[in-house]
């Protein structure tokens, strides 16, 4: 499946590459910083129990839901924004941010408000343990208003990093994810003095730090005057028109961003059938995994940054080599990271303090996952990097829908409570998801149908300085 096109001139390949490295290595940085609070988060939790390992996993799927949200939100306008950038037109681009924060804000209002008022709900869609129910409550009361803050960080992260500036965030992620982790030991288990809060602790660590981090990116976006720094009047001066284009690309996105994520938490209940300490590993399994995914995270994002300014310059010739030679990039890279999953598989949950039987599971998960990290990479790049980036949101979601409705929430169920089946062998029945999305993703790739120009009433900035 790896796509040929034309090999670029040899300066145009200097750029290329100084170019990727010089998006996706801030991006690979912030998301190896928030991959390894949430691993070390995970070991100390560990320290309290298996339960409440289960249980802030099974509550983190309210924050991994509105946070895919965010994503969807945020990213959908990231193509605008990237595209707008690479024609010069500031003005409209500060409107789309402008929409995206007043969506993700109401979005988070809603979620912080249901999460403080029906915690043992939630909960209970996932778990009847009465010791996983009462740690996951006390979990999500806290953590609610942090959705607030991670709405607005969202929206200006990603615009940033469309602009081609990925070290604001980088910085500010470093110094709120190092306060996270300060803050989780002790908090979580009552050091210097502090009472030990466990998996209150926890959540309390993740609020203080997600808002210093909305603190801190204001104060040097606009201290600044980054290129998103856009006044009140510039994020509420879009029009009915400008809302429609908007949604008219985007709400695929966002869709897709939801009932992908509504996937994921389905897995999530398909799991939870099979035990608390199938729960256990699967929280660990996908801690570990989520460290090795941060490259392929950087190169994805780098790669719609990348693809959408040179189709907001209308270098659409460019556009289609630059997407061949990522793609590539992204199914090589996933096979190296894959393998070394997989290789290291036996030793990676020592950390963790779990029994042998989680700790045996949890390393068969691991070497399963490995195996399917190649053709998630792939797709990761395609669906993200790609088809977003060329505006084919419409496509991406079909793809990505249809698999994990189609495919792969089937395929979870009939495993897990029919066939009965051990999680890692489930990990790859369920993988027959990517491989569809694969197979259709590169065909939609081949016939060029990917590319959607969104500036197209804004002149190119080569038309305007002839």
């Amino acid at each position: 499946m790896i796509a040929i096109h034309p090999s670029l001139p040899e300066d145009t390949r200097r750029d290329f590459f100084s170019r990727l490295i010089f998006l996706s290595l801030p991006i690979m940085l912030q998301n190896l910083l928030m991959a390894s609070v949430s691993f070390i988060d995970t070991m100390m939790i560990g320290m309290v129990g298996e339960e409440a390992i289960a249980a802030v996993g099974l509550a983190n799927q309210m924050f991994f839901l509105i946070t895919l949200f965010f994503f969807g939100v945020s990213s959908g306008a990231a193509i605008f924004v990237a595209q707008y950038w690479g024609a010069q037109d500031r003005q409209s681009m500060h409107k789309v941010m402008g929409i995206a924060l007043l969506i993700s804000l109401v979005g988070a209002l809603v979620s912080s408000i249901f999460s403080f008022v029906f915690p043992e709900t939630i909960m209970a869609i996932f778990s009847d343990d009465p010791a996983v129910v009462a740690f996951g409550k006390d979990y999500l009361k806290v953590v609610a208003v942090s959705y607030l803050f991670t709405a607005i960080v969202m929206v200006y992260s990603t615009s940033l990093r469309s602009t081609g500036d990925a070290k604001t965030p980088l910085y500010i992620a470093v110094l709120s994810m190092s306060l996270n982790v300060v803050l989780n030991y002790v908090l979580i288990l009552g050091k210097f003095g502090f009472p030990r809060l466990e998996v209150k602790g926890a959540a309390l660590a993740t609020t203080i730090a997600r808002g210093v981090e909305l603190v801190l990116l204001l104060l040097l976006v606009y201290g600044k005057k980054r290129a998103v720094a856009a006044s009140i009047t510039s994020l509420v001066g879009f029009n009915r028109s400008m809302v429609k284009k908007y949604f008219i690309t985007c709400l695929p996105v966002i869709l897709n961003e939801m009932f992908w994520s509504l996937g994921m938490t389905t897995y999530k209940i398909a799991f939870s059938r099979m035990g608390m300490e199938v729960i256990a590993s699967v929280n660990v399994s996908e801690a570990i995994q989520n460290l090795f995914f941060v490259v392929l995270m950087g190169i994805a994002n780098a790669s719609a940054i990348m693809i959408g300014n040179r189709i907001g310059e209308n270098r659409i010739d460019m556009a289609k080599i630059y997407a061949s030679r990522l793609l590539n990039i992204g199914l090589i890279t996933g096979t190296f990271l894959g393998g070394l999953l997989a290789v290291l598989a036996p030793w990676l949950s020592i950390p963790f303090n779990l029994s042998p039987t989680v700790a045996h599971m949890t390393s068969r998960s691991l070497l399963s996952l490995g195996l399917l990290v190649p053709i998630k990479a792939y797709n990761m790049v395609l669906v993200v990097g790609v088809l977003r980036s060329g505006g084919d949101t419409r496509f991406s979601m079909f793809a990505e829908l249809t698999g994990v409705w189609l495919i792969g929430v089937p395929c979870a169920f009939i495993g897990a409570m029919l066939l009965q089946i051990p999680i890692y062998y489930l990990y790859v029945f369920i993988g027959l998801e990517e491989a569809f999305k694969l197979v259709v993703g590169a065909f939609r790739i081949k016939s060029g149908k990917w590319i959607n120009r969104l500036t197209e009433d804004v002149p190119t900035l080569q038309e305007t300085l002839a």
